[in-house]
């Protein structure tokens, strides 16, 4: 009688030989990975190894996704993540070469539903460690992605300007480089704080390696009772939106593009270039994911 295969621990070796990609990006896969294993172990596939995939196993997969109601972008994001696998094991011909082919229709960027947060002071005091709190206002105070505020460096991020921020590509995801304009008194409170723990270092501290750290941060805001903390974000974008436009954004309660003046349209159309340009998109169109239209 042969071996007994454990898919799930061998798509976690897979994962551990082939470090394509960020940290983040590889963590991401590895979860994805283990969750779609333990639903092929569910339907019924107990002998199954990593190098046996078929086309049956995918369409198993694809079907649970859908019964489980997930939005077209994560069900992407999970297929990206299968191809993966599927070309370390020499099976691409087994997953649908495109999202068209798998059935997977095109991403919704409109949001219909303000997803703005803001950070609740009571929450923020339930983070123990001072460099998280003040990495959890960097996100809110520069819309900056969770990653970014944790390699932050305040001696590099202030050096060019003192009316902006400055973002190294290897802290972004895509590995783009960016700038955030300073333009209030709270973003120069929560630098300040910034610069006095970290001195010349970034928010990890030194004796922590950036994976360690990342886990820290998110069980310490998992106890808080803080969650979706992407909408700091949103909060950041809706925000910048309204100081630049001079009304809100459609989906904050602003008017549509329908109700909008033409002089209105085209100051929505600047100010979404440049929202989209200080979160790092430089794309018009994500910011409907932010803003609505």
């Amino acid at each position: 009688m042969g071996t007994r295969k454990d898919i799930a621990k061998e798509l976690s070796s897979l994962c551990a030989r082939n470090k394509d990609g960020s940290f983040a990006t590889q963590a991401n896969r590895a979860n994805i990975l283990h969750a779609a294993a333990r639903t092929l172990q569910k339907a019924g596939f107990q002998n199954l190894a990593a190098a046996s995939l078929k086309p049956k196993h995918v369409d198993v997969l694809l079907a649970q996704w859908r019964a489980d109601g997930l939005a077209v972008g994560t069900i992407k994001n999970r297929m990206a993540a299968v191809r993966w696998w599927a070309e370390k094991v020499g099976k691409q011909n087994c997953v649908p070469r495109t999202n068209d082919d798998a059935g997977i229709g095109r991403r919704s960027y409109v949001a219909k539903v303000s997803k703005a947060q803001v950070l609740d002071p009571d929450k923020l005091q339930r983070i123990p460690h001072e460099r998280l709190r003040v990495s959890l206002e960097l996100q809110q105070a520069f819309g900056l992605r969770r990653e970014e505020s944790l390699k932050f460096q305040p001696t590099y991020a202030t050096k060019g300007s003192p009316d902006a921020i400055e973002l190294k590509a290897s802290w972004c995801k895509g590995g783009r480089a960016r700038t955030v304009p300073i333009t209030t008194d709270y973003q120069r409170q929560v630098l300040a704080r910034a610069s006095a723990l970290a001195g010349k270092g970034s928010m990890v501290p030194p004796e922590k390696s950036y994976a360690t750290w990342l886990s820290t941060y998110k069980e310490c805001t998992r106890l808080a009772g803080m969650h979706n903390l992407h909408g700091l974000r949103h909060g950041y974008a809706q925000a910048r939106f309204e100081a630049l436009a001079g009304f809100k954004a459609s989906v904050a309660g602003g008017p549509s593009r329908g109700q909008m003046t033409p002089e209105q349209r085209a100051i929505d159309l600047e100010v979404r270039m440049q929202v989209s340009d200080e979160l790092g998109h430089g794309r018009e169109h994500i910011t409907a994911s932010y803003l609505g239209r």
